[in-house]
Parts: structure tokens; C-alpha cells; sequence
């Protein structure tokens, strides 16, 4: 028996050097200055030909991955197939290693992960700004997922520029038990902050600077994440996740976009593996993951025609 048509995509986590929020605006979403910057963890997902649109999770926190159109691959799928007038005839298998419900896209990265899949499987060829457009579609965080390196988002996040980076920065993520609702941590935000002002968000030049010039003790005092306040108010435990990365040694640490994942910036590779240990060995979170960034947005990595 000869096998289906398959085409394999590697996509990346994220974290969010920057996030900046503006006032809440009349559709319920918020204007951001959001800087990302793609991390070397990676979901892998396979589009394969078949009679009928399905999904699969494997790996780490799969269990709490769904499997019907509250998976936004299977949004993917279904608008990519709508945009071209055809049925989304196709299964997609999801291995997961990017933490589930961490605050570092991985549902986005997913998305953006079966949209190259499906698009390379299905012999469209869709346009980059179409891709794009369909990604914005999906989720805020989904065109950045295909784009991977580092981009400054802005509007809700959808609207990318790729930023320079001129080196490689090490990072430990420190992993929660349990996630955190991203509309929950906003709406906490916007009570705290209450009647105070809120300028127009803008990035930091000098965060900007220090990517550019790959300076992770510049970038370290730049890190900046509006949603912190609020994660930490619903999650007051990642405080103390927060002080022991930085007690062993970390130049910053933060909540990783609207948490509970928190990031923390390293001087090397040595350091990034002292401080994963110490946070591993600490009882302050599940799991400790050194890594680097930036790295590649969605890319194809076996196709079997």
C-alpha cells in the first residue's frame, strides 16, 4: 500500500521581549507595541492527504489539546481550503513540545504550522500576504508563528516588522502547572490600572537597540511586559518563580506575554543550563527549558508526495 501524501512543518515558540499595552478599544481588544522573538522550541505538524478533515496531539500537554474546531490548526485548515473553494480534505498530527497553554503561542504556532502544511500539501501557493491575512484571521499571534525571528507587532499584534537581530540570546523558561486565560489576564490589567491614563503603546528604542546589536546584558534591563502585573495577581506562586531565576542568575526575568510561563534571559548557554537546574530543583514550577533565540518561523521539513 502506497502512503498518503504528507508534508511536515517545524514551527517555533515565542516570547514576547516587549509587551506593551494600550487603553482597551471599542472592539474589546487592546493596541500593542508587542516584540517577539521566536525561541527554539518547536510543534511539529503533519498535514497528510485524507478523506476528511481530522486532528491528532501527541507530547507534553496534548492531553488538554482539543480536538475539534476549537483547535485553531483546524481553523487553519478549514479557511486555507475556503479561501482556494475546496473541501479540507486532510489529517493533521500535532507533536507538541512547545508547553500547552504557556504563554508562548503554541496553539498559534500550530495554526500557522497546518496553514504552510496544508498550502504545501494542497499545491496552492498561496501568496505571503494572503497567508498573512488568513493568519490575522485566526489569532494575534499566528502571523508572527510563520514569520519567526523577530518582528514588532503592532495593532493587536497582527501587524508585523521584521526587526534585525544581531546575535543569539539564551533563555530558560520556567513551566507552571495549568494555564492562564489570555482574555482573563487582560481584563485583570485593565481593572488594575482602572481610570489611570494609558498612552498609545510604542517599543522601547533601546530594547530595539540591543537586539540589533545581539547585547543580551543590554536587552536584560529593557525587558518589559504590561501583562505581568496582572498575571502575578492571578497567579501570585510566579513570584516566586520570577526571584529564583534571577537569584541564580539570570540577567531579567518576566512573565512570558499573559503567563504563566515565565522567560528568563541568560548571558550563555553555561548560564542558561545553571539557572534551568536551580529553577528545576526549586518546587516554584513543573518543568525548567533552556533554549536560544531567535529562530525560524514555520518551515517544511519533509514532504512525501
Amino acid at each position: 500500500m502506497t502512503a498518503a501524501p504528507s508534508v511536515t512543518v517545524r514551527v517555533p515558540a515565542k516570547v514576547n521581549v516587549q509587551l506593551t499595552v494600550g487603553p482597551p478599544r471599542a472592539d474589546g481588544y487592546h493596541d500593542l507595541a508587542n516584540v517577539f522573538l521566536a525561541v527554539a522550541l518547536h510543534d511539529l505538524v503533519t498535514a497528510t492527504e485524507a478523506e476528511e478533515l481530522s486532528v491528532g496531539c501527541v507530547g507534553p500537554g496534548s492531553d488538554q489539546v482539543p480536538t475539534d474546531d476549537g483547535n485553531l490548526a483546524v481553523r487553519a485548515a478549514r479557511l486555507l481550503a475556503a479561501h482556494h473553494g475546496r473541501t479540507p480534505r486532510v489529517r493533521l498530527d500535532i507533536v507538541k513540545d512547545i508547553p500547552v497553554a504557556g504563554g508562548m503561542a503554541g496553539g498559534s504556532a500550530d495554526a500557522a504550522g497546518a496553514l504552510l502544511a496544508c498550502d504545501r500539501l494542497w499545491g496552492t501557493a498561496t501568496p505571503r500576504d494572503e497567508l498573512l491575512a488568513i493568519c490575522a484571521e485566526l489569532g494575534s499571534d499566528v502571523p508572527f508563528s510563520l514569520v519567526g525571528g523577530a518582528a514588532l507587532g503592532r495593532g493587536r499584534g497582527e501587524k508585523l516588522t521584521e526587526l534585525p537581530v544581531g546575535g543569539v540570546f539564551h533563555w530558560v523558561f520556567a513551566l507552571a502547572d495549568g494555564g492562564l486565560s489570555t482574555p482573563a489576564v487582560y481584563r485583570e490589567c485593565d481593572r488594575l490600572r482602572g481610570a489611570a491614563h494609558v498612552p498609545p503603546p510604542e517599543p522601547d528604542p533601546a530594547l530595539l537597540a540591543a537586539l540589533a546589536a545581539g547585547d543580551a546584558a543590554a536587552l536584560a534591563p529593557a525587558l518589559a511586559n504590561d501583562l505581568q502585573p496582572a498575571a502575578l495577581a492571578l497567579r501570585p506562586a510566579l513570584a516566586a518563580t520570577l526571584a529564583t531565576g534571577r537569584a541564580a542568575g539570570a540577567l531579567a526575568g518576566l512573565v512570558s506575554g499573559s503567563g504563566p510561563s515565565c522567560a528568563f534571559l541568560t548571558g550563555s548557554a553555561e548560564e542558561a543550563a545553571a539557572v534551568a537546574e536551580a529553577l528545576a530543583a526549586s518546587g516554584h514550577c513543573r518543568a525548567a527549558r533552556a533554549t536560544t533565540g531567535p529562530a525560524a518561523g514555520a518551515t517544511t521539513i519533509d514532504s512525501h508526495a
